[in-house]
C-alpha cells in the first residue's frame, strides 16, 4: 500500500499502521471470514466441524445452506422465500451481487433441469489435457490396468518431477465429479516424492480414459431417494 498523495513517507524506520484490513494483506481473508461467520450465526446458521466454510440451518420443515469460498457464496435450500429471505439479509450486512442459479463453481460446471442435476468438469479437464497435449491422444476406456506393477525405483527418474506433481493433484481434484479414478490416482499419489517414467506414464494413461468420457460427470435424479451406500474391507468392519 502506498501513503495518500499529501502525507510524507515514514522517516527511520517506521511504518503507517492500517486501521483495518485491505485487499490482499494477509489478514484480509481471516478479517473477512470472522464477520462473515458472525453474521450467519446471528442469523441462526451453525458452521460445519467438517468443513468450517459450510454453514447449516435446519428449521422445522426447511434447511438452508451456505458454502463460502473467500466471498463467494452459494445458497442452497428448499424453499425459494427462505433463500430470498436470506438473501436480503446479507444484502444489509455486506455489499453483495446476486449473480442468479448456480452454473459454475470452482471448476465444477452445474447443469439443472426439473428432473436432475448434472455435475461435471469438463472445462477444467480440457485445460488440463490442453496443458499436456493430450487432447488428440488414443483413447482408453479404462484408467489404469488392472494388474499394473507400479512399484518405487523400478523405472528411469524423470526429468521435473513437479510436472508429475502437478498432474496428480489436478487429477485429485477431478475425482469430485469422475469418482471413477480414485483408485487409479491415490494410486499415483504413493510416489509423489520419488515420481520415475512409469508413474508418468500411469498418469497419462488416466487422461487417455479422460479424453474418452469427456462429458462424463454426476447425474442427481429428483426421482431417486438419495441413499448412501458405503463399503469397506472386512479388515475395517
Amino acid at each position: 500500500m502506498n501513503p495518500p498523495l499529501g502525507l510524507l513517507p515514514p522517516r527511520d524506520n517506521r511504518v503507517y499502521k492500517l486501521n483495518k484490513s485491505i485487499y490482499s494483506l494477509k489478514q484480509a481473508f481471516r478479517n473477512w471470514f470472522d464477520t462473515l461467520d458472525s453474521a450467519l450465526k446471528k442469523r441462526g446458521f451453525s458452521q460445519s466441524k467438517a468443513d468450517n466454510t459450510l454453514f447449516t440451518l435446519h428449521k422445522s420443515v426447511h434447511s438452508l445452506i451456505v458454502l463460502a469460498y473467500v466471498d463467494d457464496l452459494v445458497l442452497v435450500g428448499d424453499d425459494l422465500n427462505d433463500i430470498e429471505s436470506l438473501k436480503k439479509y446479507l444484502g444489509n450486512c455486506f455489499p453483495i451481487k446476486d449473480l442468479g442459479a448456480l452454473h459454475y463453481f470452482l471448476g465444477v460446471e452445474v447443469i439443472r433441469t426439473l428432473e436432475f442435476i448434472f455435475l461435471n468438469q469438463r472445462k477444467y479437464l480440457k485445460g488440463i489435457l490442453e496443458d499436456t497435449n493430450m487432447m488428440d491422444c488414443r483413447l482408453s476406456s479404462f484408467p489404469m490396468e488392472q494388474h499394473h506393477h507400479l512399484q518405487p525405483n523400478t523405472s528411469p527418474p524423470i526429468k521435473d518431477p513437479t510436472q508429475y506433481q502437478r498432474l496428480v493433484g489436478r487429477l485429485l481434484y477431478l475425482t469430485i465429479t469422475k469418482p471413477e479414478i480414485s483408485y487409479s490416482v491415490n494410486t499415483l499419489s504413493q510416489f509423489m516424492s520419488d515420481p520415475r517414467q512409469a508413474h508418468l506414464d500411469a498418469g497419462m494413461h488416466i487422461l487417455r480414459y479422460l479424453r474418452s468420457s469427456l462429458d462424463h460427470g454426476i447425474l442427481l435424479s429428483s426421482y431417486s431417494d438419495f441413499t448412501i451406500i458405503a463399503y469397506c474391507d472386512s479388515d475395517w468392519a
